[in-house]
Protein backbone atom coordinates (compact mmCIF):
# COMPACT_ATOMS: atom_id res chain seq x y z
CA UNK A 1 0.00 0.00 0.00
CA UNK A 2 1.46 3.26 -0.73
CA UNK A 3 2.73 5.50 1.94
CA UNK A 4 2.19 8.99 1.90
CA UNK A 5 5.38 11.09 3.36
CA UNK A 6 6.33 14.81 3.54
CA UNK A 7 9.11 14.37 1.50
CA UNK A 8 6.38 13.44 -1.34
CA UNK A 9 4.08 16.36 -0.64
CA UNK A 10 7.12 18.63 -0.56
CA UNK A 11 8.16 17.06 -3.78
CA UNK A 12 4.88 17.80 -5.32
CA UNK A 13 5.07 21.60 -4.20
CA UNK A 14 8.75 22.35 -5.41
CA UNK A 15 7.02 22.89 -8.85
CA UNK A 16 6.24 26.02 -7.55
CA UNK A 17 9.46 27.03 -7.05
CA UNK A 18 10.53 26.12 -10.63
CA UNK A 19 10.94 28.62 -13.70
CA UNK A 20 10.38 28.69 -16.81
CA UNK A 21 11.74 30.58 -20.12
CA UNK A 22 14.33 31.99 -16.98
CA UNK A 23 16.58 32.49 -19.86
CA UNK A 24 13.92 34.90 -22.01
CA UNK A 25 12.42 38.13 -21.20
CA UNK A 26 8.88 37.37 -19.43
CA UNK A 27 5.97 39.90 -19.01
CA UNK A 28 4.99 37.50 -15.63
CA UNK A 29 7.02 34.37 -14.17
CA UNK A 30 5.99 31.16 -15.56
CA UNK A 31 6.26 28.55 -13.23
CA UNK A 32 6.71 24.48 -13.87
CA UNK A 33 3.77 23.44 -11.30
CA UNK A 34 1.16 26.06 -13.53
CA UNK A 35 2.46 24.42 -17.09
CA UNK A 36 2.16 21.21 -15.34
CA UNK A 37 -1.71 21.95 -14.52
CA UNK A 38 -2.27 23.36 -18.08
CA UNK A 39 -0.95 20.62 -19.85
CA UNK A 40 -3.22 18.00 -17.50
CA UNK A 41 -6.13 19.76 -18.31
CA UNK A 42 -5.42 19.55 -21.83
CA UNK A 43 -4.41 15.94 -20.82
CA UNK A 44 -8.50 15.59 -19.63
CA UNK A 45 -10.04 16.60 -22.74
CA UNK A 46 -8.46 15.16 -25.13
CA UNK A 47 -8.73 11.75 -23.00
CA UNK A 48 -12.28 12.26 -23.08
CA UNK A 49 -12.48 13.14 -26.39
CA UNK A 50 -10.12 9.99 -27.54
CA UNK A 51 -12.08 7.28 -25.50
CA UNK A 52 -15.73 7.73 -26.54
CA UNK A 53 -16.22 4.98 -27.84
CA UNK A 54 -13.81 2.46 -26.25
CA UNK A 55 -15.19 0.21 -23.82
CA UNK A 56 -15.07 1.24 -20.18
CA UNK A 57 -12.18 -0.68 -18.90
CA UNK A 58 -10.25 0.49 -21.80
CA UNK A 59 -11.31 4.29 -21.05
CA UNK A 60 -10.32 3.52 -17.38
CA UNK A 61 -7.06 2.31 -18.25
CA UNK A 62 -6.11 5.21 -20.07
CA UNK A 63 -7.09 7.74 -17.98
CA UNK A 64 -4.76 5.72 -15.25
CA UNK A 65 -2.07 5.94 -17.96
CA UNK A 66 -2.63 9.68 -19.04
CA UNK A 67 -2.90 10.66 -15.29
CA UNK A 68 0.01 8.71 -13.89
CA UNK A 69 2.13 9.16 -17.30
CA UNK A 70 2.09 13.17 -16.59
CA UNK A 71 2.93 12.95 -12.92
CA UNK A 72 5.64 10.24 -14.54
CA UNK A 73 6.85 13.19 -16.55
CA UNK A 74 6.68 16.01 -13.65
CA UNK A 75 8.78 14.09 -11.37
CA UNK A 76 11.43 13.76 -14.04
CA UNK A 77 11.12 17.23 -15.37
CA UNK A 78 11.76 18.42 -11.34
CA UNK A 79 15.36 17.00 -11.76
CA UNK A 80 16.31 17.88 -15.42
CA UNK A 81 14.56 21.60 -14.92
CA UNK A 82 18.17 23.54 -16.07
CA UNK A 83 18.60 21.66 -19.22
CA UNK A 84 17.22 23.28 -22.59
CA UNK A 85 14.93 21.28 -24.33
CA UNK A 86 16.87 21.35 -27.50
CA UNK A 87 19.72 20.09 -25.20
CA UNK A 88 17.34 17.14 -23.76
CA UNK A 89 16.14 16.17 -27.22
CA UNK A 90 19.83 15.70 -28.40
CA UNK A 91 20.51 13.78 -25.59
CA UNK A 92 17.23 11.65 -26.14
CA UNK A 93 18.51 11.11 -29.67
CA UNK A 94 21.69 8.91 -28.29
CA UNK A 95 19.79 5.61 -26.24
CA UNK A 96 22.75 5.25 -24.32
CA UNK A 97 23.23 8.89 -22.72
CA UNK A 98 19.25 9.08 -22.32
CA UNK A 99 19.60 5.99 -20.10
CA UNK A 100 22.24 7.72 -18.24
CA UNK A 101 20.20 10.51 -17.76
CA UNK A 102 17.22 8.84 -17.06
CA UNK A 103 19.01 6.07 -14.44
CA UNK A 104 20.47 9.38 -12.71
CA UNK A 105 17.04 11.32 -12.89
CA UNK A 106 15.48 7.95 -11.44
CA UNK A 107 17.98 7.30 -8.92
CA UNK A 108 17.55 10.97 -7.22
CA UNK A 109 13.72 10.41 -7.21
CA UNK A 110 13.89 6.67 -5.33
CA UNK A 111 14.36 7.65 -2.12
CA UNK A 112 10.62 9.91 -1.96
CA UNK A 113 9.05 7.68 -4.70
CA UNK A 114 9.63 4.69 -3.70
CA UNK A 115 7.56 4.42 -0.48
CA UNK A 116 4.55 4.58 -3.36
CA UNK A 117 5.08 0.62 -4.49
CA UNK A 118 3.63 -0.09 -7.55
CA UNK A 119 3.35 3.75 -8.53
CA UNK A 120 7.08 3.86 -8.23
CA UNK A 121 7.26 0.51 -10.74
CA UNK A 122 5.00 1.51 -13.23
CA UNK A 123 7.22 5.00 -13.07
CA UNK A 124 10.69 3.20 -14.13
CA UNK A 125 8.73 1.09 -16.32
CA UNK A 126 7.45 3.66 -18.13
CA UNK A 127 10.92 5.81 -18.43
CA UNK A 128 12.93 2.86 -19.14
CA UNK A 129 11.02 1.14 -21.35
CA UNK A 130 8.08 2.84 -22.28
CA UNK A 131 6.07 3.10 -25.82
CA UNK A 132 6.27 6.77 -27.17
CA UNK A 133 3.25 5.69 -29.09
CA UNK A 134 1.20 4.53 -26.94
CA UNK A 135 -2.20 6.85 -26.98
CA UNK A 136 -1.16 8.21 -23.62
CA UNK A 137 1.96 9.50 -24.15
CA UNK A 138 0.62 11.01 -27.37
CA UNK A 139 -2.26 12.62 -25.62
CA UNK A 140 0.25 14.13 -22.67
CA UNK A 141 3.22 14.86 -25.47
CA UNK A 142 0.35 17.28 -27.23
CA UNK A 143 -1.28 18.54 -24.35
CA UNK A 144 2.63 19.70 -23.19
CA UNK A 145 3.29 20.97 -26.74
CA UNK A 146 0.03 23.34 -26.45
CA UNK A 147 0.74 24.38 -22.87
CA UNK A 148 4.38 25.07 -23.45
CA UNK A 149 3.32 27.17 -26.66
CA UNK A 150 0.92 28.87 -25.02
CA UNK A 151 3.29 29.99 -22.86
CA UNK A 152 5.32 30.90 -25.71
CA UNK A 153 2.80 33.19 -26.94
CA UNK A 154 2.95 35.59 -23.96
CA UNK A 155 6.73 36.15 -24.11
CA UNK A 156 7.48 36.20 -28.08
CA UNK A 157 6.40 40.03 -28.47
CA UNK A 158 8.92 40.78 -26.02
CA UNK A 159 11.95 38.96 -27.19
CA UNK A 160 12.45 40.53 -30.82
CA UNK A 161 15.64 40.55 -30.11
CA UNK A 162 16.35 36.87 -29.55
CA UNK A 163 17.05 35.21 -32.29
CA UNK A 164 15.95 31.82 -30.85
CA UNK A 165 12.38 32.79 -31.60
CA UNK A 166 11.76 31.87 -35.11
CA UNK A 167 12.98 28.54 -34.41
CA UNK A 168 11.07 27.87 -31.11
CA UNK A 169 7.68 29.29 -32.92
CA UNK A 170 8.04 27.04 -36.09
CA UNK A 171 9.03 23.67 -34.06
CA UNK A 172 5.95 23.92 -32.10
CA UNK A 173 4.08 24.62 -35.43
CA UNK A 174 5.28 21.92 -36.94
CA UNK A 175 5.11 19.26 -33.71
CA UNK A 176 1.65 20.42 -33.10
CA UNK A 177 0.61 19.57 -36.45
CA UNK A 178 1.42 15.80 -36.16
CA UNK A 179 -1.69 15.47 -33.52
CA UNK A 180 -4.15 16.47 -35.52
CA UNK A 181 -5.40 13.19 -35.80
CA UNK A 182 -5.99 13.62 -32.17
CA UNK A 183 -10.20 13.84 -31.46
CA UNK A 184 -10.72 17.36 -30.65
CA UNK A 185 -6.94 18.13 -30.78
CA UNK A 186 -7.96 20.11 -34.12
CA UNK A 187 -11.03 22.23 -32.27
CA UNK A 188 -8.16 23.16 -29.83
CA UNK A 189 -5.86 24.36 -32.23
CA UNK A 190 -8.15 26.34 -34.21
CA UNK A 191 -8.73 30.05 -33.09
CA UNK A 192 -12.50 30.83 -31.65
CA UNK A 193 -13.31 27.33 -31.34
CA UNK A 194 -15.30 26.71 -27.56
CA UNK A 195 -12.20 23.87 -27.24
CA UNK A 196 -9.82 26.59 -27.83
CA UNK A 197 -11.88 29.16 -26.42
CA UNK A 198 -11.37 26.96 -22.96
CA UNK A 199 -8.10 25.55 -23.19
CA UNK A 200 -7.15 29.53 -23.65
CA UNK A 201 -9.11 30.08 -20.26
CA UNK A 202 -7.40 27.24 -18.50
CA UNK A 203 -3.68 28.98 -18.82
CA UNK A 204 -5.01 32.45 -17.40
CA UNK A 205 -5.64 30.97 -14.03
CA UNK A 206 -1.77 30.87 -14.12
CA UNK A 207 -2.85 34.80 -13.48
CA UNK A 208 -4.80 34.41 -10.33
CA UNK A 209 -2.82 34.59 -7.52
CA UNK A 210 -3.70 33.03 -4.42
CA UNK A 211 -3.53 34.66 -0.93
CA UNK A 212 -3.42 38.15 -2.61
CA UNK A 213 -3.53 40.05 0.73
CA UNK A 214 -0.62 38.36 2.48
CA UNK A 215 2.49 37.92 0.80
CA UNK A 216 4.04 34.82 -0.10
CA UNK A 217 7.43 33.04 -1.57
CA UNK A 218 6.14 30.99 -3.81
CA UNK A 219 3.07 32.98 -4.75
CA UNK A 220 1.39 30.00 -6.02
CA UNK A 221 -1.10 30.86 -8.15
CA UNK A 222 -4.98 29.35 -8.80
CA UNK A 223 -3.57 27.09 -11.44
CA UNK A 224 -0.66 25.68 -9.64
CA UNK A 225 -3.05 24.86 -6.73
CA UNK A 226 -5.45 22.81 -8.53
CA UNK A 227 -2.34 20.30 -9.92
CA UNK A 228 -1.55 20.20 -5.66
CA UNK A 229 -4.93 19.23 -5.20
CA UNK A 230 -4.86 16.84 -8.03
CA UNK A 231 -1.82 15.44 -7.08
CA UNK A 232 -2.33 14.87 -3.48
CA UNK A 233 -5.88 13.54 -4.08
CA UNK A 234 -4.40 10.61 -6.44
CA UNK A 235 -2.37 9.54 -3.93
CA UNK A 236 -4.28 9.78 -1.43
CA UNK A 237 -6.93 7.73 -3.07
CA UNK A 238 -4.18 4.94 -3.72
CA UNK A 239 -3.46 4.37 -0.67
CA UNK A 240 -6.95 4.09 0.82
CA UNK A 241 -7.01 1.41 -2.51
CA UNK A 242 -9.98 3.28 -4.44
CA UNK A 243 -10.79 1.33 -7.53
CA UNK A 244 -9.44 2.88 -11.08
CA UNK A 245 -12.56 5.07 -11.19
CA UNK A 246 -12.12 6.56 -8.08
CA UNK A 247 -8.55 7.39 -8.37
CA UNK A 248 -9.27 9.30 -11.37
CA UNK A 249 -12.28 10.78 -10.79
CA UNK A 250 -10.45 12.28 -7.96
CA UNK A 251 -7.01 13.89 -9.91
CA UNK A 252 -9.68 15.37 -12.17
CA UNK A 253 -12.10 16.39 -9.72
CA UNK A 254 -8.58 18.06 -7.99
CA UNK A 255 -8.01 19.64 -11.29
CA UNK A 256 -10.86 21.07 -12.35
CA UNK A 257 -11.89 21.80 -8.65
CA UNK A 258 -11.18 25.73 -8.87
CA UNK A 259 -12.54 26.51 -11.99
CA UNK A 260 -14.79 29.07 -11.52
CA UNK A 261 -12.62 30.59 -10.16
CA UNK A 262 -12.09 31.65 -13.84
CA UNK A 263 -15.31 33.93 -13.37
CA UNK A 264 -14.74 35.19 -9.90
CA UNK A 265 -11.40 35.58 -8.68
CA UNK A 266 -10.00 33.79 -5.75
CA UNK A 267 -11.75 34.80 -2.85
CA UNK A 268 -10.34 34.42 -0.04
CA UNK A 269 -12.40 32.78 3.12
CA UNK A 270 -12.88 35.63 5.98
CA UNK A 271 -14.04 37.87 2.73
CA UNK A 272 -16.78 34.52 1.51
CA UNK A 273 -17.97 34.63 5.45
CA UNK A 274 -18.46 38.22 6.07
CA UNK A 275 -21.69 37.78 4.70
CA UNK A 276 -24.02 35.07 5.20
CA UNK A 277 -25.60 35.37 1.65
CA UNK A 278 -22.52 35.45 -0.13
CA UNK A 279 -21.35 32.09 -1.16
CA UNK A 280 -24.62 31.13 -2.59
CA UNK A 281 -24.42 34.12 -4.44
CA UNK A 282 -20.96 33.77 -5.61
CA UNK A 283 -21.97 29.68 -6.51
CA UNK A 284 -24.81 30.95 -8.27
CA UNK A 285 -23.14 33.69 -10.81
CA UNK A 286 -20.12 31.14 -11.30
CA UNK A 287 -22.65 28.72 -12.67
CA UNK A 288 -24.14 31.18 -14.41
CA UNK A 289 -21.29 32.46 -15.97
CA UNK A 290 -19.60 28.40 -16.54
CA UNK A 291 -22.86 28.22 -18.83
CA UNK A 292 -22.93 30.87 -20.39
CA UNK A 293 -18.58 31.09 -21.34
CA UNK A 294 -17.82 27.63 -21.34
CA UNK A 295 -20.78 25.39 -21.29
CA UNK A 296 -23.47 26.51 -23.82
CA UNK A 297 -20.28 27.16 -26.41
CA UNK A 298 -19.05 23.57 -25.78
CA UNK A 299 -22.55 22.15 -26.05
CA UNK A 300 -23.44 24.16 -29.43
CA UNK A 301 -20.30 22.88 -30.92
CA UNK A 302 -20.93 19.04 -30.33
CA UNK A 303 -18.95 18.33 -26.97
CA UNK A 304 -22.32 17.81 -24.74
CA UNK A 305 -20.63 14.81 -22.67
CA UNK A 306 -17.96 16.56 -21.90
CA UNK A 307 -19.73 19.20 -20.50
CA UNK A 308 -21.89 16.51 -18.64
CA UNK A 309 -18.26 14.89 -17.49
CA UNK A 310 -17.12 18.08 -16.09
CA UNK A 311 -19.98 19.63 -14.12
CA UNK A 312 -19.73 15.71 -12.48
CA UNK A 313 -15.98 16.59 -10.96
CA UNK A 314 -17.56 20.13 -10.41
CA UNK A 315 -20.15 18.76 -8.19
CA UNK A 316 -22.89 20.94 -10.07
CA UNK A 317 -25.62 18.41 -9.86
CA UNK A 318 -24.80 17.75 -6.01
CA UNK A 319 -24.02 20.88 -5.10
CA UNK A 320 -20.35 20.74 -4.25
CA UNK A 321 -17.26 19.59 -5.79
CA UNK A 322 -16.37 18.53 -2.39
CA UNK A 323 -19.96 15.98 -1.79
CA UNK A 324 -19.72 11.88 -1.84
CA UNK A 325 -21.46 10.61 -5.37
CA UNK A 326 -21.61 7.86 -7.59
CA UNK A 327 -23.55 7.18 -10.50
CA UNK A 328 -25.96 4.63 -11.71
CA UNK A 329 -27.52 4.33 -15.10
CA UNK A 330 -26.56 7.49 -15.94
CA UNK A 331 -28.16 8.97 -12.68
CA UNK A 332 -25.63 10.76 -9.96
CA UNK A 333 -26.43 9.71 -6.31
CA UNK A 334 -25.14 11.64 -3.30
CA UNK A 335 -23.34 9.06 -0.83
CA UNK A 336 -23.23 9.97 3.04
CA UNK A 337 -19.73 10.40 3.69
CA UNK A 338 -16.49 9.00 3.30
CA UNK A 339 -16.62 5.81 4.93
CA UNK A 340 -19.78 4.83 2.76
CA UNK A 341 -18.45 5.41 -0.17
CA UNK A 342 -15.22 3.54 0.91
CA UNK A 343 -17.48 0.67 1.99
CA UNK A 344 -20.40 -0.03 -0.68
CA UNK A 345 -19.21 2.46 -3.53
CA UNK A 346 -15.50 1.94 -4.45
CA UNK A 347 -16.55 -0.16 -7.53
CA UNK A 348 -15.93 1.26 -11.07
CA UNK A 349 -19.34 0.51 -12.26
CA UNK A 350 -20.44 2.84 -9.99
CA UNK A 351 -17.77 5.63 -11.26
CA UNK A 352 -17.22 6.94 -8.04
CA UNK A 353 -15.98 10.51 -6.58
CA UNK A 354 -14.81 11.32 -3.08
CA UNK A 355 -15.53 14.56 -1.52
CA UNK A 356 -14.34 14.86 2.00
CA UNK A 357 -11.04 13.65 0.64
CA UNK A 358 -10.61 15.70 -1.49
CA UNK A 359 -11.49 18.69 0.42
CA UNK A 360 -8.76 17.52 2.69
CA UNK A 361 -6.25 17.58 -0.10
CA UNK A 362 -7.62 21.56 -0.93
CA UNK A 363 -6.72 22.16 2.97
CA UNK A 364 -3.51 20.37 2.83
CA UNK A 365 -2.53 22.15 -0.72
CA UNK A 366 -3.55 25.33 1.26
CA UNK A 367 -1.68 24.38 4.04
CA UNK A 368 1.78 23.35 2.12
CA UNK A 369 1.46 27.51 1.02
CA UNK A 370 1.18 29.10 4.20
CA UNK A 371 3.94 26.63 5.68
CA UNK A 372 6.45 26.78 2.59
CA UNK A 373 6.21 31.05 2.71
CA UNK A 374 6.61 31.32 6.54
CA UNK A 375 9.54 28.69 6.28
CA UNK A 376 11.04 30.84 3.39
CA UNK A 377 10.80 33.91 5.92
CA UNK A 378 8.41 35.57 4.42
CA UNK A 379 5.29 35.42 7.29
CA UNK A 380 2.51 37.82 8.54
CA UNK A 381 0.09 37.45 11.08
CA UNK A 382 -2.79 36.80 8.44
CA UNK A 383 0.02 33.57 7.03
CA UNK A 384 0.68 32.18 10.59
CA UNK A 385 -2.87 32.09 11.52
CA UNK A 386 -3.96 30.59 8.79
CA UNK A 387 -1.35 27.70 9.00
CA UNK A 388 -2.27 27.00 12.39
CA UNK A 389 -6.28 27.28 11.30
CA UNK A 390 -5.57 24.82 8.75
CA UNK A 391 -3.62 22.56 10.59
CA UNK A 392 -6.11 22.02 13.21
CA UNK A 393 -8.59 21.24 10.95
CA UNK A 394 -6.36 18.47 9.16
CA UNK A 395 -5.61 16.76 12.72
CA UNK A 396 -9.07 16.87 13.67
CA UNK A 397 -10.16 15.24 10.30
CA UNK A 398 -12.62 12.15 11.06
CA UNK A 399 -10.46 10.40 7.82
CA UNK A 400 -8.45 8.49 10.33
CA UNK A 401 -7.16 6.20 7.48
CA UNK A 402 -5.19 8.91 6.24
CA UNK A 403 -3.22 9.63 8.94
CA UNK A 404 -2.93 12.77 9.12
CA UNK A 405 -1.80 13.45 12.25
CA UNK A 406 1.33 11.68 11.93
CA UNK A 407 2.51 13.30 8.57
CA UNK A 408 1.55 16.77 9.78
CA UNK A 409 3.88 15.99 13.32
CA UNK A 410 6.43 16.14 10.61
CA UNK A 411 5.91 19.36 9.59
CA UNK A 412 6.96 20.42 13.47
Amino acid sequence: MPVIRKSLLQLIFSGAYLLRWNDKLRPAELLEIDKQAHKMLLACVLWHENSRTLPDGQRLTLARDIIEGGLFDYFYRLIITDIKPPVFYKIKENPAHFRQLTEHVLARLEPVLSPLGDFWKRMRAWHLTGDESGPARRILTAAHLYASQWEFHLIKPLNGFDDEMDDIDNSFVERLDTFRDLEGMEAILTPNTALARLANLCGQLRFQIRWTQAPRIPATSVLGHMFIVATFAYFFSLSVDACTARANNNFFCGLFHDLPELLTRDIISPVKQSVASLPLILKEYEEAELERRIFRPLRDEGFAPLVERISYYLGLSVGSEFQECHRVGGNIITVDGFETLQRSCNADALDPKDGQMLKICDWLAAFLEAHSSIRNGVSSPHLQEAQARLKAKLCESPLECLHLGALLADFD
